[in-house]
């Protein structure tokens, strides 16, 4: 008999695939009761599980874990991989440690933000990225010249986040003893013929680790933590619990909080390590790095745009709301907001013209539309500047963690 020979799917039919499915996903979706979905990098992912409250009081006060695996992952090795991450990178990547892991952006040559993500140093030329976007091709094309090799391995990873007061408390009790493992560092861990890969990192501003290992050991791993976190309120959280966790800690999602360089169609909405004040990275003093001119151009010239935290009376989240000065002239638009239960505050992080972000930030105020049964109610509510992030407890940083 003649073997059938499987047929390859058209690639001109693309948009009729389905989202992938991560490899977390038999459980995932078997707690998902409320059965909320979104797409993330072309996977299907949790929304909300059950009880958005819950999942965000948890993250506070228990353990949750969020699933990574939609995260785009990039493998960089070989001799000359740190000088190109160094031409790549704001970031003086010479200075990053085997073992350790710093958070980073890079930009096209006019200084403008293409994406942001932490790099890990795995060994002395081995290094990966995360990030929130595809760009291979960026990353190929700003290789050339240099002795490395580059390709995307977000399928050969499965990773979770272990976020919350007691996360340490689950990987102690599930035998992974990460005690004097210290902020942005990495440790790794045999397990079932197999490795862990656990690094002290998150994007929740509490403490917290993403765990790292292979597809085949996805569902063992995620059985253990919770069968070792059942006495700690350990539970699975969505991207909306997340959302409002990341908005307290005032940390930045790339397309919701800014348009990378190569994606936006209007020039005017592309953003600078200035306007997005995470100038405090870049390194000046390493050597040429994309975008460096139109960057040191701008350090002197001065920037349009500041991003800010806001503090706005009231209770209403205020997502998407315009900001005026002085109730009248239109100075910056809200990219993220939350009532947060951790706070008591009504917070949000917004893009605000200079220099209304600080000598003229006196007299901002946010128009909200709330909805009123099937009634939308306009509401000009006082904001003012403040610091981010809106909170930082000491746990996050304390080595070794408190047993919560």
């Amino acid at each position: 008999m003649r073997a059938k020979t499987a047929m390859k799917p058209d690639p001109r039919l693309h948009f009729q695939a389905p989202l992938l499915e991560t490899p977390f996903h038999p459980r995932t979706s078997a707690a998902n009761r409320l059965n909320a979905w979104v797409p993330w990098g072309g996977y299907s992912t949790v929304l909300e599980f059950e009880d958005l409250a819950m999942e965000h009081s948890a993250i506070r006060n228990a353990a949750t874990v969020y699933d990574l695996c939609p995260m785009v992952k990039y493998r960089v090795r070989g001799r000359e991989a740190a000088a190109y991450l160094n031409r790549l990178t704001v970031r003086n990547v010479a200075k990053l440690q085997v073992g350790s892991v710093h958070y980073t952006i890079w930009c096209d040559d006019a200084g403008k933000i293409v994406d942001d993500g932490t790099l890990f140093r795995l060994a002395d030329d081995d290094y990966r990225i995360c990030c929130q976007e595809r760009h291979l091709p960026w990353l190929l094309d700003s290789a050339h010249g240099f002795d490395v090799t580059i390709e995307e391995v977000t399928e050969e990873i499965a990773a979770l986040s272990l976020q919350g007061p007691c996360s340490y408390a689950v990987l102690k009790a599930a035998g992974f003893d990460v005690e004097t493992l210290k902020p942005f560092r990495i440790a790794t861990f045999p397990v079932d013929g197999g490795e862990l890969m656990i690094s002290r990192t998150g994007f929740t501003g509490d403490l917290g680790y993403e765990l790292w290992t292979s597809p085949d050991r996805a569902l063992a791993l995620w059985d253990r933590l919770f069968e070792a976190g059942a006495l700690y309120g350990i539970r699975p959280i969505g991207s909306a619990a997340l959302d409002m966790a990341r908005t307290e800690a005032g940390f930045i999602i790339t397309n919701l909080d800014f348009i990378p360089a190569h994606q936006a169609v209007r020039e005017d909405r592309v953003r600078s390590p200035f306007d997005m004040s995470l100038d405090w990275m870049i390194d000046w003093e390493k050597g040429h790095f994309n975008g460096r001119r139109a960057l040191l151009a701008e350090r002197e010239k001065g920037s349009e745009w500041a991003f800010v935290g806001l503090d706005i009376e009231g209770n209403v989240s205020a997502e998407h709301a315009i900001i005026y000065h002085d109730k009248k002239h239109e100075v910056g638009q809200i990219t993220a907001a939350c009532w947060s239960p951790t706070v008591k505050r009504n917070i949000a992080l917004a893009h605000v013209k200079r220099p209304y972000h600080a000598e003229k930030s006196g007299n901002l105020w946010v128009e909200i539309y709330a909805m009123r049964e099937l009634q939308y109610v306009k509401l000009m509510l006082k904001a003012r500047i403040c610091e981010r992030p809106f909170f930082k407890p000491a746990r996050r940083t304390a080595t070794p963690p408190g047993l919560f």
